[in-house]
């Protein structure tokens, strides 16, 4: 195996040193692509065949990598592969003359082409482009994957992704269409009042979610900084400046692990509104999905893997309580001390540590007995105030809080809150925050003595919410991991990978 691989490296290294001297020889010869600084594109392959009978005849010009090249003698055919899809080129020595076709049969898969000619229909019936001129605008002088298996290795997909977007056209569709859920969430946002704007990613207190931050140090000011973990705590700053409807996306970075759904830095949209509750966040998440899954898919109803997810419907509320009670069928409301709750764990083999409370091991059971049967759209609503720091009390029930989580096939897809807008209460979470950090609880909150201030100049009843952008993707784009809707995934480096 090893002497094999030594043989494909060795024909791998001579194709390169070809490729190599076909470009000093066009650059001895004046004719170095990389002098070329732009070219005029008129039109895109998809285009082309969309508009073919009113093009048919006309004078186009192309420009994208050449995936295929057969030459003929006296004439050749290749494809031109562009962001739209990729066309194929009749390139014969009499329409661009010797001297070019000369150059042209020199040209290598995976070249950057542009061609110019008139378009017609071959006699398979195949939409062409006759040539009249073949431009060579960048030289490849690396080799692509084997074009029929295209490049299968996930590990290398993931850390080569301009090549896995060059031999996979359903990764670039991915991509796109990721494009386009972010621009319909705008589209829908902006329609509503909502403003986008922006905060900070270096923060002095990395608050606003249960997540270990990463740390860097400020050299100008001497001071320790920490990536933000979250978008809340500056855009409730702005509600209490009167900005009443605000949105934020963009990236947080959480020192955790990775698997097929979480990724360190990973794409969040936050958006919080004055004068409504948690109930408005539902109303607005249920009108939003439905919007991008329209836009982006063309449909309310989303296929992933053998699920189908029905968005069409009113989605299914339940409090937290009630599905616990649904799935593991032990009711909370009948569990009122913690020495209670402690022994409906042991008996269902829930494992709890000794600083859980009540309301922990009941997020415990939901977490084990229910989670992995919400298929369809489901709010869980209520939740424990010990797992709420930042969330408004129920008034008829102060163990619990007004804060719902959204979930489609058994993910968490989002979490809003009524949020807590009282200075004195804030505090006190605080402070139970930081008894957790002490304790040991690495993802508790810190004391945030700015945002306490805002808060103490009265910020008014609001209604918050966070999407997760890059499981929405997956969701709308059926992709298995957050890998495959990252553009550039945390990898491993290659130096460690074998340690």
């Amino acid at each position: 195996m090893a002497e094999q691989k030594n043989v494909q490296e060795q024909d791998i290294n001579q194709l390169i040193k070809v490729r190599q001297d076909k470009l000093k020889e066009f650059q001895e010869n004046g004719k170095d692509p990389f002098q070329i600084t732009k070219y005029d594109v008129t039109h895109h392959s998809t285009e082309i065949r969309d508009n073919y009978d009113d093009l048919e005849g006309k004078t186009v010009s192309v420009a994208g990598r050449m995936m295929f090249k057969r030459v003929m003698g006296k004439a050749s055919f290749c494809n031109v592969q562009d962001l739209k899809g990729s066309i194929q080129a009749y390139v014969a020595r009499d329409s661009i003359g010797e001297e070019s076709y000369k150059d042209f049969k020199k040209y290598d898969v995976g070249d950057v082409i542009g061609i110019k000619g008139e378009v017609f229909t071959t006699k398979t019936g195949e939409i062409s482009i006759h040539a009249s001129e073949v431009t060579l605008l960048a030289k490849s002088l690396n080799i692509l994957p084997e074009k029929f298996h295209g490049l299968t290795n996930t590990d290398m997909r993931y850390r080569q992704r301009y090549v896995d977007l060059i031999m996979n056209q359903d990764v670039k569709e991915t991509f796109v269409k990721r494009s386009k859920v972010i621009s319909s969430i705008r589209h829908y946002l902006d329609g509503e009042g909502f403003m986008e704007v922006e905060t900070p990613m270096l923060v002095q207190n990395a608050g606003g979610a249960a997540a270990r931050p990463f740390n860097t140090h400020f050299n100008a000011l001497d001071e320790d900084l920490h990536l933000r973990i979250s978008l809340e705590l500056y855009l409730k700053r702005l509600i209490v400046g009167g900005m009443e409807r605000v949105y934020e996306i963009g990236r947080v970075f959480r020192n955790e692990g990775l698997d097929t759904r979480h990724n360190p830095e990973f794409t969040l949209m936050e958006l919080y509104q004055a004068y409504t509750d948690y109930h408005g966040m539902m109303d607005l998440t249920e009108k939003l999905y439905r919007h991008v899954a329209k836009e982006v898919t063309g449909s309310e109803i989303l296929h992933y893997g053998d699920l189908e997810i029905d968005l069409s419907k009113p989605f299914e509320r339940l409090t937290m309580i009630d599905a616990v009670k649904k799935y593991a069928n032990v009711d909370f409301n009948e569990i009122h001390t913690l020495e209670e709750a402690r022994k409906a764990a042991d008996e269902h083999h829930v494992v709890y540590e000794e600083r859980h409370k009540k309301g922990d091991i009941l997020n415990l059971f939901f977490e084990e007995f229910v989670e992995e049967h919400l298929l369809q759209p489901t709010f869980i609503m209520d939740h424990p105030i010990e797992i709420s720091p930042l969330t408004k009390k129920k008034p008829e029930n102060p163990d619990y809080v007004e804060r719902f989580e959204f979930f489609m096939n058994g993910w968490e897809m989002a979490n809003a809150y009524s949020e807590l807008n009282d200075p004195i209460d804030q505090r006190e979470r605080f402070a139970a925050q930081e008894e957790l950090f002490a304790a040991g609880d690495e993802e508790a909150n810190h004391t945030d003595e700015d945002f306490l201030n805002a808060l103490s100049h009265g910020m008014p009843p609001t209604g918050g919410i966070g999407f997760g952008i890059d499981r929405m993707v997956m969701m709308m784009t059926n992709s298995p991991a957050i890998r495959d809707v990252l553009l550039f995934p945390t990898m491993k480096s290659l130096d460690k990978k074998d340690q």
